[in-house]
């Protein structure tokens, strides 16, 4: 099991893709172009083999009924992506990034939230840092992947409801019976978890607690994980309550870096039920 995982991360991080330095060469043609279509070529120059758009089709399951339904690959490596991001964040605007996020090309969508996570990270601004936060919750139709919102929720709507305690956002977007928003809403606090506030994370976890879809078992077990590991005083007693009840890969998660004499407790609360 742990190979099949290692070898996915390993296909959807590190395709082979062309020569990088290709890229930092072949942009002289690009002046009359506008930014997004500079992104784009950017992206297409580094774009892979039909082998490797296959494997990502199947990991993220883009078959009718998968999670991924529909959506489209190049085969660009996320380190390739944020090649790109970092060459043009500071030239894109808002609304150009606004109009990538919708686009089709999953790593379209990905680089548009990598350039928005590095405007917000570079400006001290709260009024520029509502901005993109608005414009991130108003277009989560479009953070429709797993690694779209793990690579970006924590780092944009996580720092926003702390810098504007709007904390009542986690919750609006774990009540909304949307996958991408509930899974938002959960990562969303892994910068609070950074900054030693685990409530929110055992508040929204319990509101997530039933939930239907493995892709949040395996969001809410990994975020306990995290208060955890930088609190066990604070996770036990959610575990104690719960752990009987949570699904199966949630508490696996939940547990995962316990000593075995501790594991074995809680996962024999829960094969009792």
């Amino acid at each position: 099991m742990l190979l099949r995982v290692y070898f996915v991360l390993f296909v959807v991080l590190n395709l082979t893709t062309k020569d990088t330095k290709d890229f930092t060469k072949s942009h002289k043609g690009q002046k009359n172009m506008t930014t997004n279509q500079k992104i784009i070529n950017s992206l297409n120059e580094l774009s892979n083999t039909k082998k490797d758009i296959k494997s990502l089709e199947k990991f993220f399951q883009v078959f009718p009924g998968g999670y991924g339904e529909g959506d489209k690959f190049i085969g660009v490596s996320v380190p390739n992506q944020r090649l790109v991001s970092k060459k043009f964040y500071r030239e894109a605007s808002i609304g150009e990034l606004e109009t990538l996020l919708k686009s089709g090309i999953h790593e379209h969508r990905l680089t548009a939230l990598l350039m928005l996570v590095l405007k917000y990270q570079k400006t001290k601004v709260f009024n520029e840092h509502e901005q993109i936060a608005s414009l991130y919750l108003n277009n989560l139709d479009y953070v429709n992947g797993w690694d779209l919102v793990d690579s970006s929720a924590h780092l944009i709507v996580g720092v926003y409801v702390v810098e504007s305690s709007k904390y009542s956002i986690l919750d609006e977007l774990a009540e909304s019976n949307h996958l991408w928003k509930q899974r938002v809403s959960i990562i969303a606090t892994y910068y609070l978890i950074r900054q030693g506030n685990f409530e929110h994370t055992l508040r929204i976890s319990e509101k997530l607690l039933h939930h239907k879809h493995d892709l949040i078992h395996k969001a809410v077990g990994w975020m306990l994980r995290e208060v955890g590991n930088r609190s066990l005083k604070d996770e036990l007693p959610f575990l104690d309550k719960y752990a009987h009840s949570m699904p199966r890969t949630m508490l696996r998660y939940a547990i995962e870096k316990f000593e075995p004499e501790l594991k074995a407790k809680y996962l024999g609360m829960r094969n009792k039920v």
